[in-house]
């Protein structure tokens, strides 16, 4: 009897899974807790232990495909109950192109798909028809379409072999792979177009990003408001201080727990800042859960989360910061350290950046970004009169929810900011 490895829930708000890699081969024994696979979700990458002791009998869906939470990927079993790769072939096809869920497989000893289900599907087809156009095509084959840009009038176009010549999944990347390598009968596509010195596929973490930031520009109209800082005491107290902190709690002191502790003050003075909208409702969070903004050795980005930085003193900040960013570039992030956050902070400065202009992290209503900090003259007034110093400067720029937050609201949360870093003790002892 085979025990079937299903698509493992990661966290409350993740319904799908990309499959990165198979760790072990069809007819490979696998022990119970050894890592079978990597998926990769919209939040973290993760290796997933095998549930079951047993023979890997049946690979339900390939390296990057993506397959929804609790849908069956895999088989494990008896050795004897590997099929041949011709029967698995159809019956991944059944699976996968013809909607037959991979959780209805069953009958791994012959290969053969449970007749009711089968019965059921075909006698749903009968009902089941595309509201814009006349054939059914699986939600695999739809995804896939839509995500390669491929139009509708063009899947129709395609001749399926797939059960009573449906189009299925193999069908369509056959098609998606001819589109590309025949220029002069799709002058659409990338290939086509000498200027171009290389092209390649994006990767699912940039896909995932990408969905996230145009989806973010759909929800919420963004506006922004920059004010300039000035951070001359704050950048005394990093220099002197750096070295102590270092040999004291073997963490670097850096400006970011400096700009964690200015956004919990003025967040807790205007928590409409530190709210959702959902639907029609503004919900107000409780807690303070801050996204911080990284960016990782391959380009990419990812946000973990600071979850309660309101109960943090100054030191437990700086420690938390720094091993959120230490475990995202070490690829070793739970799911739950990039979840629930509520405000996000971004540092576009520390790549020279004079100020950013952050899209905002959903579902969160804004996004603080703080630019570089460079020496510039300003004016400050004495008892003498008017005079020009030399400063350390910073922009900040606030992105935030036009919906339910305006200029006026937006603008003194960000003076507060200021007011807050300007107006901070270089001389406190931590």
């Amino acid at each position: 009897m085979s025990n079937k490895v299903i698509m493992p829930k990661m966290g409350e708000s993740i319904v799908e899974g990309t499959i990165i890699e198979w760790k072990k081969n069809i007819g490979d024994f696998v022990s119970k807790d050894e890592i079978l696979l990597e998926i990769s979700t919209d939040k973290v990458d993760s290796e997933i232990p095998s549930p079951f002791e047993g023979t890997l009998t049946k690979i339900l869906f390939n390296k990057n495909d993506t397959v929804e939470v609790g849908s069956v990927i895999a088989l494990i079993g008896d050795k004897n109950e590997v099929g041949d790769s011709e029967d698995q072939n159809k019956s991944e096809e059944i699976s996968l192109d013809e909607s037959a869920d991979a959780k209805d497989v069953v009958n791994v000893g012959d290969n053969k798909p449970n007749q009711p289900v089968l019965d059921e599907e075909l006698n749903a087809e009968k009902n089941i028809k595309n509201k814009r156009g006349s054939k059914f095509y699986s939600p695999l084959v739809k995804k896939i379409a839509k995500e390669q840009g491929v139009s509708l009038s063009e899947l129709e176009s395609i001749s399926g072999s797939g059960l009573r010549g449906r189009v299925n999944k193999k069908n369509l990347l056959e098609y998606i792979e001819n589109k590309k390598s025949a220029p002069a009968k799709y002058p659409d596509s990338p290939s086509s177009d000498s200027k171009f010195s290389k092209t390649h596929k994006m990767d699912h973490i940039r896909k995932v990003i990408a969905k996230h930031m145009v989806d973010s520009v759909k929800t919420s109209p963004h506006v922004y408001s920059s004010v300039e800082v000035d951070m001359t005491d704050i950048v005394r107290f990093v220099e002197l201080n750096k070295t102590r902190f270092l040999e004291k709690y073997g963490d670097k002191l850096t400006y970011t727990p400096i700009f964690l502790e200015a956004c919990i003050d003025s967040l807790q003075n205007f928590p409409l800042i530190n709210s959702s909208l959902i639907n029609d409702d503004i919900c107000y969070h409780q807690n303070i859960n801050i996204g911080l903004a990284v960016a990782l050795p391959d380009n990419n980005l990812i946000v973990p989360v600071i979850h309660n930085a309101e109960e943090k003193n100054f030191l437990g900040l700086l420690r938390s910061a720094s091993d959120l960013a230490k475990n995202a570039r070490s690829g070793s992030l739970n799911i739950e350290a990039v979840q629930g956050s509520t405000f996000t902070l971004t540092n576009p400065g520390v790549f020279g950046s004079l100020f950013g202009m952050g899209i905002i992290n959903q579902p969160n209503v804004a996004i603080l970004s703080t630019g570089s900090i460079e020496k510039k003259p300003m004016v400050k007034e004495t008892e003498f009169g008017d005079a020009v110093f030399v400063r350390s400067s910073m922009f900040l720029t606030l992105g935030y929810d036009h919906r339910i937050i305006d200029g006026a609201y937006g603008s003194k949360f960000l003076v507060s900011i200021k007011n807050y870093l300007e107006n901070f003790n270089s001389n406190k002892e931590i």
